[in-house]
């Protein structure tokens, strides 16, 4: 039997282990998936210069090559979508479907985003204080939510060129049947992000999961691999 293949790419500050789950149930429904670590996250190296989305893409097609995937349905979360998408204007022949959950991609100003990095800078003047760490999570948990304050070396450099990117502009040259799966409550993707998508990219669908924020693969795991399995 020719099992088909899967591969998803997870998003920013994740790993390949968080996404275990998933991965068991979609692998129970008779497909082989991969889910590596990219970059910067998890065990796998870092970078050696701050890298952009398209690095991250290139980088993708060089996994695919080293394991002989030819073909596969491609799945990004956040950070991870942004990857997928810009993987699949590239070399949308190897992508059946792609599929966005929670997908990164969609930028807008925001003086909020600028003032934790300021804030960030001047908290590094403290960093040998013995409760530096704790100061600096209290910031990213309670008040900014911003994974520039949890960053450092070539991936802080990185983070910042991520942001800056606006995909909204080559959604529309997307040729690959793709389905939006998005939280009902995301407040980091927010759900018009989903419907500007949705607008932009011919054909695509939209699967919204109710009372789910950014995470479904940790909130509604079941209703994910459900929407992910209709659309295979």
């Amino acid at each position: 039997m020719n099992m088909e293949n899967i591969l998803i790419l997870h998003g920013w500050g994740s790993q390949a282990e968080k996404w275990s789950e998933i991965k068991e149930f979609l692998e129970s429904g008779g497909y082989r998936v991969y889910v590596p670590d990219l970059p910067g996250f998890g065990e796998s190296p870092l970078p050696s210069k701050p890298w952009s989305v398209d690095d991250y893409a290139e980088w993708v097609r060089s996994f695919c090559e080293k394991k002989n995937l030819s073909q596969f349905f491609l799945l990004g979360h956040s950070f991870g979508g942004s990857i997928a998408i810009k993987f699949s204007l590239r070399y949308y022949e190897k992508v059946k479907k792609l599929i966005l959950v929670d997908s990164a991609g969609i930028r807008r100003k925001s003086r909020k985003k600028e003032i934790s990095r300021k804030i960030a800078n001047f908290l590094s003047r403290f960093s040998f204080l013995p409760f530096y760490s704790l100061i600096r999570k209290i910031f990213y948990r309670t008040i900014f939510r911003s994974d520039y304050l949890l960053t450092k070396g070539v991936m802080r450099d990185t983070y910042l060129r991520v942001i800056k990117e606006d995909l909204s502009g080559v959604l529309s040259s997307l040729t690959v049947p793709t389905l939006l799966i998005w939280g009902e409550k995301d407040k980091i993707t927010p759900l018009k992000d989903a419907y500007l998508m949705k607008e932009k990219i011919p054909g695509a669908k939209l699967e919204v999961l109710a009372n789910v924020k950014h995470s479904p693969r940790k909130e509604n795991p079941q209703a994910l691999v459900e929407k992910i399995l209709k659309f295979l």
